[in-house]
């Protein structure tokens, strides 16, 4: 069965990061090892407080890093691995995205440095895109390459779904949604239990996310509360950079409510307060400055 699951680092803790560790009775599996920041947001750059919260974070991936058997990289923006650390990978079972299809030029390019960066650590690497894989006596399923958002300029990711003794974990990747029928499908196909999504990108809304896309997404959503036999739902990741998050998709929670589903973020599932850091950067520098926090600036990327 799973015994836990545990998010690491996410939107909703104040980083950008999906990194999600699962436990089952036979394995301990962590998706995503990458945390980062917006280099700017309100044409700020980030706030102490957020930098000392990305150390936070990446220093309990690391940790979790160390206990887990099995290692899945969704696709290679730094919000989701970091190349500069490839001891993380060492003796580990490492399942990825693939290195060279269904990929945009630069994420091709970020995959190449990373298995140059990774390679002999591993106990076994393998390409997992649209495949099943038995780990002791769990079941990893992949969905095939989908895209990253709405359309393949951000490149593609897998999604991830865990099987353990009639239980299934599922986790999403950058589906900024799901809007399109490619990233609903996999859940609907996998029905899992408790499912971890990517929601829209909502703080673009009208910009780079269309309001087409958003009601896509939205009866994608409705779609899986009521056809899958969830029981619990996070949204985090892009949606928790939007301040009005809940109301952009309160159709959702009206239909969940209905049907039983806890609808939350991953910070709520973790037992935390809600912390949208870079969402309130603003307010943070008009309420803080930028001198109360001794912090350790790690080197920022973007996504």
């Amino acid at each position: 069965m799973i015994r836990r699951v545990v998010p690491l680092a996410f939107d909703s803790f104040g980083v950008r990061s999906m990194a999600t560790f699962v436990e089952t009775d036979n394995q301990k599996i962590l998706i995503d090892p990458g945390v980062s920041l917006a280099p700017l947001r309100y044409g700020l750059e980030p706030h102490p407080l957020e930098r000392r919260r990305l150390d936070e974070t990446w220093e309990n991936i690391k940790q979790y890093a160390r206990e887990a058997d099995v290692l899945i990289v969704t696709h290679y923006h730094y919000d989701h691995h970091d190349p500069s650390y490839p001891e993380l990978y060492r003796g580990k079972i490492t399942l990825i995205k693939h290195p060279t299809q269904n990929i945009n030029f630069s994420q091709k390019e970020r995959a190449a440095a990373f298995l140059a960066a990774v390679k002999g650590l591993p106990r076994k690497l393998e390409v997992a895109d649209g495949r099943k894989f038995q780990l002791s006596g769990d079941t990893i399923n992949f969905s095939q390459a989908v895209c990253h958002g709405t359309n393949p300029r951000l490149g593609y990711v897998i999604e991830a779904s865990i099987h353990s003794n009639g239980e299934k974990f599922l986790y999403t990747s950058d589906v900024e949604g799901p809007s399109l029928e490619e990233q609903i499908k996999f859940i609907l196909k996998e029905k899992p239990s408790i499912l971890f999504v990517d929601g829209p990108m909502t703080y673009m809304l009208g910009y780079r996310y269309s309001f087409r896309s958003l009601e896509n997404s939205i009866n994608n959503l409705i779609m899986a509360i009521e056809e899958t036999g969830l029981h619990t739902l996070v949204l985090d990741h892009h949606l928790l950079r939007d301040l009005n998050y809940k109301n952009r998709l309160k159709p959702v929670y009206i239909k969940a409510e209905e049907r039983n589903v806890k609808v939350i973020t991953a910070a709520e599932f973790a037992g935390r307060k809600i912390e949208m850091l870079e969402a309130l950067r603003k307010e943070l520098y008009a309420k803080y400055g930028e001198a109360l926090f001794e912090v350790r600036k790690r080197p920022l990327k973007e996504e």
